[in-house]
């Protein structure tokens, strides 16, 4: 790649975000929510992210299920069960969650695995 080739790619980076684009992948629980700016008396203005409304499980479709294990955590079952560990934010959403932690501390648990809302994440 040419010096000029890079410079293109650099600039590209530097420029700011149309209003309401975020830079979160498709699997991302924030796919798909847009930004805001908060702007108090024309001080520095500060765009920030909206606010994600967590689903109900019971809306969510259940694709499958896990039996914890011992010394498991929630991102070994989301690679496993949903092909990215990263999506360990959809067995959150499928079992009622705020912290990841707590699906796996009691082994013998039973995890729903869910497709997540429509609009959010990737289907897996």
């Amino acid at each position: 790649m040419s010096i000029e080739d890079q410079a293109r790619r650099l600039q590209a980076l530097l420029q700011p975000l149309p209003f309401g684009t975020t830079l979160f992948p498709p699997s991302s629980r924030y796919a798909g929510i847009g930004t805001a700016v908060y702007d108090s008396e024309g001080d520095r203005p500060i765009r920030y992210l909206q606010r994600r409304f967590v689903p109900h499980p019971e809306r969510l479709t259940t694709v499958g299920e896990h039996v914890v294990v011992p010394g498991e955590r929630t991102d070994h079952v989301a690679a496993a069960k949903l092909g990215d560990p990263e999506l360990f934010w959809r067995l959150c959403d499928g079992n009622r969650a705020v912290f990841a932690e707590d699906l796996v501390r009691d082994p013998g648990r039973r995890l729903r695995i869910t497709a997540p809302e429509a609009g959010t994440g990737s289907v897996s």
